[in-house]
């Protein structure tokens, strides 16, 4: 393991509530991490666009190292998506910065076999995802290979955009997918109208943005998203 990770897997296939920091006020980063922390949450969602493979340009790895040990000293963990072309050109300054889970889409690289095997050889937890538009059955053979099985269900590269209905059908063909060990992650436009019929489809990580961050009080908008799924049966990480 590098810098702090986190010590097992089992947070992976865990029921959580995962902030997005994408949607959080980056002039006072630490501060609503450090915020979301003592709310209870562990998991941590963090968006990387190059500006190629999205229009959007967000932040690199310096900003999870600034994150890692805060992060890794509550039991937490980072889970990096990357929204980028060729993606596995950085996992290894992902991985020293301290990431713990490295997400990379299948259309974003000519060999995924080998990019998720790039991933595992740093000691992070390799997941793949796919955009709306994708069909499910050309994941199929890469979630062999992954431990993460991330559903888009908004176009990747802007926060605050609203849920794509027929996401709850991918989700569950992603959980049919799934094998032990393995977790499945809904990213974009959950919010309280959206989230119990994710975690009903068969997603176990729930991540939120703008439903978290953009709300006057982040920890508490945090804690009533995660009563909503405990009281729809789950039992939160």
């Amino acid at each position: 393991m590098i810098r702090g990770m986190a010590r097992d897997e089992a947070w992976v296939t865990e029921v959580q509530v995962c902030p997005s920091i994408l949607a959080a006020d980056f002039g006072a980063f630490r501060a609503q991490v450090g915020e979301l922390l003592d709310a209870g949450a562990r998991t941590f969602h963090v968006d990387v666009m190059d500006g190629h493979f999205v229009p959007v340009i967000t932040f690199g790895h310096d900003v999870v190292a600034a994150i890692a040990d805060d992060v890794h000293e509550r039991g937490g963990a980072l889970a990096v998506h990357m929204m980028v072309q060729e993606p596995e050109r950085f996992a290894a300054d992902y991985a020293k910065a301290g990431t713990d889970s490295f997400t990379i889409h299948i259309e974003s690289t000519q060999h995924i076999h080998r990019a998720l095997q790039i991933v595992e050889e740093t000691g992070m937890v390799p997941g793949v995802t796919l955009n709306p538009g994708t069909p499910v059955a050309l994941v199929a053979e890469a979630a062999r290979y992954a431990r993460n099985l991330l559903c888009m269900s908004v176009n990747p590269g802007w926060g605050g955009q609203a849920f794509i209905p027929a996401s709850l059908e991918r989700i569950a063909q992603l959980r049919a997918l799934a094998g032990p060990g393995v977790g499945v992650e809904i990213d974009g436009g959950v919010a309280a109208d959206t989230i119990v019929g994710t975690y009903e489809a068969g997603a176990n990580r729930l991540t939120a943005g703008s439903a978290i961050y953009r709300q006057p009080d982040p920890g508490q908008a945090y804690l009533d998203l995660v009563e909503q799924v405990r009281s729809a049966g789950a039992t939160i990480g």
